[in-house]
């Protein structure tokens, strides 16, 4: 059993390993501190699962998520995250995530998860089960930022944040032209005309800080 742990704080990593290690005896290890190193350690060793922090240096968790399903369909990935469940958590399941937890409850929640994930199962918290069987029975009325692609998504919340359009796509990997693309859907689908309208939106639904 090789569990890769994935996240750019090396002290976190290390309270990872200890959890597991409790959980599954006898595992190995392997580590990674951004996305590039997370596909290269797969090109190297067997990983039987992967706990990926969705907040690295670069590309995002999310993007590495879809990276590795697309090459390695079958291995099961755990999310950690700072951000709110119903924020994230079905983009993520839907991106091909086994299991979605906050990092707040990761000490109580991850051995519970990687079990059940190895038997071939997925995880969701009891809150986040609870939301998304609330939202069965909500209006259909979404909000905005529902409408939103991942990349999106993810576009908007950095906008929202003040990273100019330069610097997101440095930290993307693609050109300031493909962002402005990307800021123009963004105003469309949200029926905004400027950046801080996008703040005060994100601000209002617990988005960014």
């Amino acid at each position: 059993m090789n569990i890769l742990i994935a996240d750019d704080h090396a002290v976190v990593r290390r309270g990872l390993k200890e959890i597991l290690a409790e959980a599954i005896p006898g595992s190995n290890f392997s580590e990674a501190g951004n996305g590039i190193e997370v596909l290269n350690q797969l090109g190297k060793v067997q990983v039987s699962m992967l706990v990926l922090d969705i907040n690295m240096p670069g590309r995002s968790g999310l993007d590495v998520l879809r990276d590795v399903k697309h090459s390695y369909p079958r291995l099961p990935v755990i999310i950690l995250s700072v951000h709110p469940e119903d924020q994230y958590a079905v983009r993520c399941f839907r991106a091909g995530a086994a299991a979605y937890i906050n990092k707040e409850s990761a000490p109580e929640e991850l051995a519970i998860a990687t079990k059940k994930i190895l038997s071939g199962g997925r995880y969701a918290s009891p809150t986040l089960t609870e939301k998304l069987l609330a939202n069965l029975d909500e209006p259909a009325d979404k909000p905005l930022h529902d409408s939103l692609s991942d990349r999106e998504h993810e576009v908007m919340r950095m906008i929202a944040s003040g990273l100019p359009l330069t610097a997101i796509g440095d930290q993307l990997q693609v050109s300031v032209k493909t962002i402005s693309s990307y800021r123009a859907r963004i105003m469309e689908k949200m029926h905004m005309t400027s950046n801080a309208d996008l703040t005060r939106y994100a601000m209002t639904q617990g988005l960014i800080e």
